[in-house]
């Protein structure tokens, strides 16, 4: 019988990021007991996405701090919550469940937690992620951008690389995932780049290793021949960027679902066909992660812009040259927050909640 402990769990996962929503199956409730134990869970609800050392969790809870940071480090290890070191201490802070909990699992992911994961998202959380903005977004494949652009830093992928001083890199979840179930596609895994301290969480959990900018790039070389979209964290200042596709990403997944992609992903880009060029040799079809490309009546690819999210994909392998990204108008444009904070509480916002912890709005009685 589930603890009332995981249905106060699932809530306050809800209030995160792109939600964490019940289904009538009840799944999710065999995913937190897969994930969390009892303790772990009452621990998780007495944390915010704010860091804290064990010893200001323990003060707070009135608790003896010695127990509460050996709790909080097996969390961490479990991919629970997430950890920051810094000169020989330890932070800790809640996690959601994407990006968050499920990204953390990619080291030690089993077939049945993949499989408990493919149904909850199948049931509740595809459906529900696809009808409102996500988390990640949209740049460009370097090839695809036009020299004579002026391109801002985080619309370009090399240019977020490198600005970063620490990177790593680890495998795609998604495809680790899908692959635990039978069902990945043969697109390079190994694709997921870190910056900071969410580089050194991966690294130092081992779920991923150093790279420097010469290898983060030729990363990002071979995400772009293999037809992988670039989606860094809708920020400005990203820690991290998935290199994605619409057989496993999650977010792809849930994207097409929906019958006009470009309203649900911050994007600043179109691509666009000279029909005077255009063979119609479909290999922009085969490319595009969106099905946003047909071949219409009068034999030339047709774009369908409700459902372009202007990776550019299809730019990079037209023969032709027909194919080109255009930006868009100014005043369509979208500029992503400065800070990821910003980004997490207007999701929260959109859906009617907030990153604050329940266990704190009770308390105030604004819950």
């Amino acid at each position: 019988m589930t603890e009332s402990v995981f249905y106060e769990l699932r809530e306050q996962l809800d209030q995160y990021s792109v939600g964490f929503p019940s289904t009538t199956s009840g799944v999710e409730m065999k995913l937190l007991e897969k994930l969390f134990t009892a303790e772990e869970a009452r621990m998780y609800l007495n944390l915010s996405m704010m860091l804290e050392t064990p010893k200001a969790v323990a003060e707070r809870l009135n608790q003896d701090h010695e127990p509460v940071g050996a709790l909080l480090e097996q969390m961490a290890e479990k991919g629970l919550i997430f950890r920051v070191r810094k000169e020989g201490s330890a932070a800790y802070g809640a996690a959601p469940f994407v990006v968050g909990i499920y990204e953390y699992q990619v080291g030690t992911m089993d077939r049945e937690l993949a499989q408990l994961i493919e149904e909850y998202f199948e049931e509740a959380f595809t459906e529900q992620s696809s009808q409102q903005i996500v988390p990640m977004r949209t740049i460009p494949v370097n090839k695809a951008i036009d020299v004579a652009w002026k391109v801002v830093p985080y619309d370009d992928a090399k240019a977020i690389v490198k600005s970063k001083d620490r990177l790593a890199v680890a495998n795609c979840i998604c495809r680790v995932q899908q692959g635990l179930l039978g069902q990945a596609c043969d697109k390079p895994v190994e694709v997921c780049l870190m910056a900071g301290s969410h580089a050194e969480y991966y690294v130092d959990k081992g779920m991923g290793r150093w790279i420097n900018h010469e290898e983060a790039f030729e990363i990002l070389d071979r995400c772009e021949e293999a037809g992988l979209v670039p989606q860094p964290f809708n920020a400005q200042n990203p820690g991290g960027m998935c290199n994605c596709c619409g057989d496993c990403c999650g977010v792809l997944r849930g994207l097409k679902k929906h019958p006009k992609p470009v309203e649900m992903v911050v994007a600043n880009y179109y691509a666009e066909v000279d029909t005077d060029l255009c063979s119609a040799c479909e290999v922009c079809l085969d490319r595009c992660q969106m099905d946003a490309i047909t071949i219409g009546d009068e034999d030339v690819a047709v774009v369908d812009l409700d459902r372009c999210i202007g990776c550019g994909l299809c730019v990079t392998t037209c023969t032709t040259e027909a194919m080109s990204l255009q930006p868009k108008p100014d005043a369509e444009r979208r500029e992503p927050p400065e800070m990821a904070q910003v980004t997490l509480m207007e999701l929260a916002q959109k859906r009617g909640k907030s990153i604050v912890p329940l266990s704190v709005m009770k308390a105030s009685g604004s819950a």
